[in-house]
């Protein structure tokens, strides 16, 4: 079956060449993080500067980097590069380089032109990372001063309006994705939480197992509710299952097993590094228990805190996305559906929820500015800054 993407190559080829910045909105699925530098390379860029296409997350890097050089059929670290933090697989020749956007946010400061580039990838902009919005507000202020630059931004199907209005009503091209129908089960759990969670994700795995072959990926918290999960599930001493972590502390090799062909069936047991732009091959079930760690700042307090919260339903759409990618695929929720509904549309941005002395600091160490003047898409409001400014005195930064 091939990538919904592909239909529009055209479109977005002359897009490209006609325009310095074009929104592209596609669900999941739709085959734009592998596919949008190949186009690229097909519209005359990747010459005067390599093509930088960021991911927010290591893992997600990597693997696409992976893809592009397998269908591209060249050597990782020839035509096709990748850079995450410690690891670094760019060569003399490399047009297209898959990094993190931490990366790319550090070499700022040793390239404030960012001349290594003529073309720059935001993808999973939708995300909202503070490192994606100061790559947004940095870039902005960039292309009129390199008008030779291209910008792509990437996002699933929300705030693209938000993105295009960001670059002076950037054109928006939108791919459809989700490539195969997901039927959705809610399941709710009972009343105490913590034990019945690893109860509801046993059953559900059990009933998954009723359904057919394919792998399952369960979306849980944190590593503590991974680890207890991963326990319960080995004790059930399923036929022919292998269990597996996936979290963004482990170990690159651990995080590689995952991608490799096996027999049997697999239990990826996921934090929300599994949510965007990683296709786990295989899996053909989700269980979501719709629950992240999601980092808040509280003004109270003055500290940061990592809250267990419902995910949003944007998220939720994204997690249950994950099994129709190779097949229909079945989707439990252990939440019901008017729990669903109650959630917030999308997840907050980052800057609307951290401390703004940490924001603060990070601006003046990447020579970013004054976060008042930043053009950030969605400002802080002036008594956090304020806020901010006063805690790093206190502190006597």
């Amino acid at each position: 079956m091939e990538l919904p993407i592909l239909e529009r190559a055209d479109e977005l080829i002359a897009a490209i060449a006609a325009h310095q910045v074009v929104i592209v909105a596609g669900e999941t699925g739709s085959g734009k993080s592998t596919q949008l530098p190949q186009f690229c390379l097909r519209a005359g860029r990747g010459v005067d500067g390599m093509i930088g296409h960021t991911q927010p997350r290591r893992i997600a890097a990597r693997t696409i980097a992976d893809r592009i050089a397998e269908e591209m059929g060249c050597e990782l670290g020839t035509t096709v590069g990748y850079a995450v933090r410690f690891n670094d697989r760019v060569g003399e020749q490399t047009q297209i380089k898959v990094m993190t956007d931490g990366i790319l946010l550090a070499e700022i400061q040793r390239d404030r032109m960012l001349r290594r580039y003529d073309t720059l990838i935001i993808d999973e902009a939708h995300e909202r990372s503070l490192n994606i919005d100061f790559l947004l507000g940095y870039v902005r202020q960039l292309l009129p001063r390199r008008p030779d630059l291209k910008l792509i931004v990437t996002s699933a199907t929300i705030d693209t309006q938000r993105f295009s209005e960001h670059f002076g009503d950037a054109p928006i091209i939108s791919v459809e994705g989700r490539t195969y129908p997901v039927e959705i089960r809610y399941r709710p759990l009972g009343d105490d939480d913590e034990r019945d969670q690893v109860q509801a994700v046993c059953a559900a795995v059990d009933e998954l197992s009723h359904e057919g072959p394919g792998d399952v990926l369960v979306f849980l918290s944190g590593e503590r509710e991974i680890h207890d999960t991963a326990d319960a599930l080995r004790r059930l001493n399923l036929r022919d299952t292998e269990v597996l972590p996936l979290y963004a502390r482990l170990s690159s090799v651990e995080q590689h097993r995952i991608f490799q062909s096996h027999r049997g069936r697999r239990l990826v047991l996921s934090t929300n590094v599994a949510e965007t732009s990683l296709t786990v091959p295989g899996v053909r079930y989700v269980v979501d228990t719709g629950t992240a760690r999601i980092s808040r700042y509280s003004h109270r307090l003055k500290v940061q805190r990592l809250p267990i919260e419902p995910v949003s339903r944007a998220s939720a759409d994204q997690r249950s996305g994950r099994c129709g990618r190779v097949a229909p695929g079945i989707c439990i929720r252990l939440y019901d559906e008017e729990g669903f509904a109650d959630r917030p549309a999308f997840t907050e941005p980052e800057i609307l929820r951290t401390s703004l002395a940490s924001v603060i600091l990070q601006m003046t160490n990447l020579g970013l500015g004054d976060v008042a003047a930043f053009p950030f898409i969605e400002p802080p409001d002036s008594r956090s800054i304020r806020d901010g400014y006063m805690l790093l005195d206190e502190l006597g930064a």
